[in-house]
């Protein structure tokens, strides 16, 4: 007996419901809807339509967090209950589509208000009503004074304005519009089993748009996103989508046939299979050691080299614990892309807006300071090891490695030459939106002998 498809109003009441747990409860976007069932885009028929509804509303919503909020706190006469954040959260799925949408205004509105029924709140199907219309009414009025606030104009918390402000002076208004912006959709073809151009062939064969991502040897970016499964060889690992701002940290490493690898911090794996991709074209292995403190995001590194068809030692440890599981070992390389404030990849996890505080940046950047200073005894003399962030602030980036360099008197910083990005006093900083790539920073440390 086939499942029965849910009606429109029940998708935008699962919306509203996951949104409680992001908004209300400080959970995960991404977190909550790969919990969801059958949460792929790839079903054809009114199936595959719910769940891009689903995921366009959750994300659209998220996007567009701050302004929705403060209008929907203007709408309301008094504050709702907190049992019932989810009424509130379908308020804001009804004026995201009102507002950024192109849904007909009477579907809108009318599925909204239907939704209250899939939330099992029959009693608030007057509220929804009455707020979505008198926001019809007094759209101009109301959206007019909700953006007298910069966090609602430029949809983004004052502490990270503050902190974008200070520390690109000349860039903030443009790494703000960058993360308000859908992301592209990037993939990286595996050299070990063919050429890019010759995958790029593939893909206009089967009438998906493509074209080369600018220095970066192995991406495409397409026009258009679609489901993996719909992408020539993806099953067989001929191909992986990663943005290409991380494409770059593998040929950072410079990974040779022979090496032994750490690549830290690994899960989810991207980084990890492009490293043993390149060692693999050059017709050799490398011994790599891939760690992870979460046994659950180490499972994905496992899922992605067995599609890759590529093999590496995994281990589930707390990297700064090195006595825990690397008393004595050396490493020709080491990747360290650090745990950060992830504010270069925002446009892809919109929700950091509202989950990140401005009180866990001095924590990360001890957690960084820590890493950096437990891993380097393991490298090598000659070795070099690649410092990476998915950040733009430069307390994580460039501020981190010249409190190193000026602790570890045998790092020297190899420069990194390049026409992507912006130097800094130590590395290169991407900024989000720069040739359509996250926000990435990339500092190249080698040991003096």
């Amino acid at each position: 007996m086939s499942k029965a498809k849910p009606a429109a109003e029940n998708t935008r009441a699962e919306a509203a419901r996951i949104l409680a747990r992001v908004i209300g409860d400080g959970q995960s976007l991404t977190a909550v809807l790969d919990r969801q069932p059958d949460n792929k885009g790839d079903r054809g028929g009114d199936e595959g339509r719910d769940t891009a509804l689903l995921r366009e509303l959750c994300y659209g919503v998220m996007r567009h967090v701050f302004s929705l909020s403060a209008l929907t706190e203007r709408l309301l006469s008094k504050s709702l209950k907190a049992k019932d954040s989810d009424v509130r959260c379908l308020i804001m799925v009804g004026l995201y589509q009102l507002i950024h949408l192109r849904v007909p205004d009477h579907a809108a509105i009318n599925e909204t208000v239907a939704a209250t029924k899939g939330l099992q709140k029959p009693w608030a199907r007057g509220l929804v009503n009455a707020l979505l219309r008198r926001y019809q009414r007094e759209s101009k009025h109301l959206l007019q004074a909700v953006s007298a606030s910069p966090e609602s104009r430029y949809e983004h918390p004052g502490w990270l304005l503050e902190r974008l402000q200070a520390d690109w002076p000349q860039d903030w208004q443009t790494i703000v519009a960058a993360n308000n912006a859908r992301a592209p959709m990037s993939l990286r073809v595996n050299v070990a089993r063919g050429q890019r151009e010759d995958y790029l062939d593939e893909l206009k064969a089967a009438a998906i748009e493509a074209a080369p991502i600018p220095a970066c040897a192995e991406g495409l970016q397409l026009l258009a996103p679609l489901a993996v499964e719909a992408l020539p060889g993806f099953a067989e690992g001929r191909v992986s989508v990663q943005d290409g701002a991380a494409q770059l940290a593998a040929a950072l490493l410079e990974p040779q046939p022979g090496q032994r690898i750490l690549d830290a911090c690994a899960a989810p794996g991207g980084k990890t299979g492009h490293i043993l991709e390149r060692v693999a074209a050059q017709g050799g292995e490398a011994e790599l050691v891939a760690l992870d403190n979460d046994e659950r995001r180490m499972g994905r590194v496992a899922e992605t080299l067995d599609r890759l068809e590529l093999s590496a030692e995994l281990r589930v440890a707390d990297a700064a614990d090195v006595a825990a599981w690397g008393e004595g070992e050396v490493f020709d390389r080491i990747l360290l892309d650090a745990p950060c404030s992830a504010t270069g990849v925002i446009r892809r996890h919109p929700d950091i807006k509202w989950l990140r505080r401005d009180t866990d940046i001095e924590a990360l950047v001890r957690t960084q300071a820590g890493l950096l200073d437990a891993l380097w005894p393991l490298l090598r003399p000659g070795g070099r090891l690649v410092y990476a962030t998915c950040s733009v602030l430069k307390a994580e980036n460039v501020g981190q490695m010249l409190a190193f360099l000026s602790r570890q008197p045998a790092a020297r910083e190899r420069v990194i030459e390049a026409e992507w990005g912006q130097a800094q006093t130590v590395g290169r900083q991407i900024l989000p939106g720069e040739a359509d790539r996250d926000g990435f920073y990339y500092a190249v440390l080698e040991k003096q002998a």
